[in-house]
C-alpha cells in the first residue's frame, strides 16, 4: 500500500491504497517515451531516405515508402508501443515528414475554419464562428519554427530575424501569416485562415442564412450588369468568400484579372490571370506591389479586374480603372460600415501622394463606385450581409448612399443564437435601369417592404 503526504501534512488515499497522481505520472512519462521515439524514428527517417529522387515520386508512392521505411525503423527498435500506437506513429511521422506535422488533423477536419497558434503549446481552432481550444501541441518553439519555414518556403517567401511577418498560402488556398521572435514575445505565433476545398456557392450562403433569395438575384444582376462593387466588413465576416461567389456570375467569356497579396481567391472561370504581390528580398529590393500589379493589369486587356483586398495607395489606380471604361470590377476592404469604407478609401487615396481636395475625392469615389456590400459577423458566429448599399452620387460636399436592403436584429435566442431577418428598405435602386439595359429585369415585389425577403 502506498501512501502520498499532502502539502498539509495530511495523508491522501484514494481508497484502493493507490496514490490518484500515478496514473497521472505514468501518462505523463508514456507521453514524453511516445514523443522520444517519434523523435528519434523521424531523424532515422530523414537520414535513411534519398531525398534527392522525393520530388520526382508520385504522392502515393511516395507516402507508401515512408511507411515502408518507418515501420522497417520501429522493428528494429525495441518500442513499447501496440500495434494501435504504432499506426498512429506511422501517420504522425509522414505529417512531420512532408505535412504540417501536428495541425495535419486539423486541416483535415472540415469543420475548422480558422487555427490560431499562439504559441508552441496553445494552439485554438474555430468551429461555426466560434474559438475553441484544440488538444494539439507543438514539441517546442524549434518544432513550430520548422512548420512555418516549411509553409513559407513552398511559396517563395522566407520569414527570419531580419523579415519576422510573413503571409503566405498552402495548395488548397488557405490564407497563412507568421510573426515571430523578436516581434512575437511569447515565441512564434502562426495564423491559418482556411478556405474549402470545394468552393462556397450561392446556395451555401442561402442556407446559412447570410442572405435571402431576392438579395442574391439582385447582387448577382449587379455582376452580370457589370456594375463596380465594394464588398466591407471586418475581420473574418466573409468577405472573401462573398467575393468568391459573386465572381461566379461573370461570364465564362470574359477575361478576369485578380490582383491579391496573398493568392486566396477560386474564380470557377477558364479566363483567369491570377497575379500576386512580391515583398522584397534581403537586400530590400524586388518588391512588386498590388499597385505596380494593377497598372500593369491595365495592359493586360482585361475585362474585369478582381482586387482580393485594396488598402492602400492601389485604391487611387483602382477607381480610375473603374473611372476609364473598366467597369465590373470587384473589391473589398475592412471597414465597421459602408460609409466608414468610404472613408477608408479617401485615406488609401492620399497614401498614394496624392494632394487633392476633399470634394474631387469624393466625387471621384462617387463616380466609380455603384454598389457596396457590408457583411457582419454576429455573436452567435453567423455572417449575416448587414447592408446592399447603392452609391447614388454626390449633394454637396458628401457622397450620398441609399439602403436598399439591411438587416434587423431583433435580440438573442434561448440558444444564443441572433434573431432577425432581412428586408428591403422599399428604394427602388437608381441601377434597376442599368440592369434593364443589359437584358435583366427584376420583379417590383424585390423592393418592396411589405414582401417576405
Amino acid at each position: 500500500m502506498f501512501r502520498a503526504r499532502s502539502a498539509e501534512g495530511t495523508t491522501v488515499n484514494d481508497g484502493n491504497g493507490k496514490d490518484p497522481g500515478d496514473s497521472g505520472v505514468r501518462n505523463l512519462q508514456a507521453e514524453s517515451q511516445y514523443a522520444d521515439i517519434k523523435v528519434r524514428v523521424h531523424r532515422q527517417l530523414i537520414e535513411r531516405l534519398d531525398l534527392s529522387k522525393l520530388g520526382s515520386m508520385p504522392v502515393e508512392v511516395l507516402h507508401q515508402q515512408i511507411r515502408r521505411v518507418t515501420e522497417s525503423l520501429l522493428a528494429e527498435v525495441d518500442t513499447p508501443l501496440n500495434r494501435q500506437e504504432r499506426e498512429k506513429l506511422v501517420t504522425e511521422i509522414q505529417h512531420e515528414t512532408f505535412g504540417l506535422g501536428p495541425l495535419e488533423p486539423l486541416m483535415q477536419d472540415p469543420t475548422i475554419s480558422d487555427i490560431l497558434v499562439n504559441r508552441y503549446n496553445q494552439v485554438y481552432v474555430e468551429r461555426r464562428g466560434r474559438l475553441e481550444t484544440s488538444a494539439v501541441q507543438f514539441r517546442d518553439d524549434l518544432h513550430l519554427m520548422q512548420i512555418i519555414e516549411r509553409i513559407v518556403s513552398k511559396v517563395g517567401r522566407r520569414v527570419d530575424e531580419s523579415s519576422p511577418m510573413v503571409d503566405a498560402r498552402l495548395p488548397d488556398g488557405s490564407r497563412v501569416n507568421a510573426i515571430i521572435p523578436p516581434l512575437a514575445l511569447d515565441g512564434p505565433a502562426l495564423s491559418i485562415r482556411r478556405f474549402a476545398v470545394d468552393p462556397y456557392r450561392m446556395p451555401d450562403l442561402l442556407k446559412f442564412g447570410t442572405l435571402t433569395p431576392k438579395i442574391a438575384e439582385t447582387i448577382e444582376a449587379a455582376v452580370r450588369a457589370r456594375l463596380n462593387i465594394l464588398i466591407s466588413g471586418g475581420t473574418g465576416t466573409g468577405k472573401t468568400t462573398l467575393l468568391n461567389v459573386l465572381s461566379t456570375a461573370i461570364s465564362n467569356a470574359e477575361r478576369i484579372v485578380t490582383i491579391e497579396d496573398s493568392a486566396e481567391l477560386q474564380l470557377q472561370q477558364d479566363h483567369v490571370v491570377r497575379l500576386e504581390t512580391r515583398p522584397p528580398n534581403i537586400e530590400g529590393k524586388g518588391e512588386v506591389t498590388q499597385r505596380d500589379l494593377l497598372r500593369n493589369a491595365l495592359r493586360m486587356r482585361p475585362d474585369r479586374i478582381v482586387v482580393g483586398e485594396v488598402r492602400g495607395p492601389e485604391a487611387l489606380d483602382m477607381l480610375q480603372a473603374m473611372n476609364t471604361g473598366h467597369d465590373g470590377s470587384i473589391s473589398t476592404l475592412h471597414a465597421n460600415t459602408t460609409r466608414d469604407g468610404l472613408t477608408r478609401l479617401e485615406t488609401m487615396i492620399l497614401m498614394a501622394g496624392v494632394s487633392l481636395p476633399s470634394r474631387a475625392m469624393r466625387e471621384y469615389i462617387g463616380s466609380a463606385l455603384d454598389l457596396l456590400i457590408h457583411v457582419s459577423r454576429y455573436s452567435d458566429g453567423t455572417r449575416k450581409m448587414s447592408k446592399v448599399t447603392e452609391v447614388v452620387g454626390m449633394e454637396g460636399d458628401q457622397i450620398t448612399l441609399q439602403d436598399i436592403f439591411i438587416f434587423e436584429p431583433k435580440g438573442i435566442g434561448p440558444s444564443g443564437e441572433v434573431l432577425g431577418h432581412h428586408r428591403a428598405t422599399g428604394v427602388r435602386p437608381r441601377f434597376a435601369e442599368r440592369l434593364a439595359v443589359a437584358g435583366i429585369r427584376l420583379d417590383a415585389a424585390t423592393f418592396d417592404p411589405s414582401q417576405r425577403q
